[in-house]
């Protein structure tokens, strides 16, 4: 996991992480800035994924925000 271009773009990411898991509240998103094992954690609780699954949510954010650059 390559945090590092999330929490390099943070404002952008919040609102694309928001826009795909609009289950996470502002608050639990806020929290994961520093970590995306936080934020792979959250997404596991409210969307009941495995926490592969979870992980591969998170990398998937990761290319997303790194094919917007």
């Amino acid at each position: 996991m390559n945090w590092d271009i999330i929490s390099g773009n943070w404002d952008q990411a919040k609102g694309h992480i928001k826009k795909k898991f609009a289950e996470l509240t502002d608050d639990e998103i806020a929290e994961a800035k520093a970590d995306g094992e936080i934020l792979a954690g959250k997404i596991q609780e409210k969307y009941g994924y495995t926490k592969d699954e979870a992980h591969e949510k998170v990398a998937e954010i990761e290319a997303e925000m790194r094919d917007m650059k």
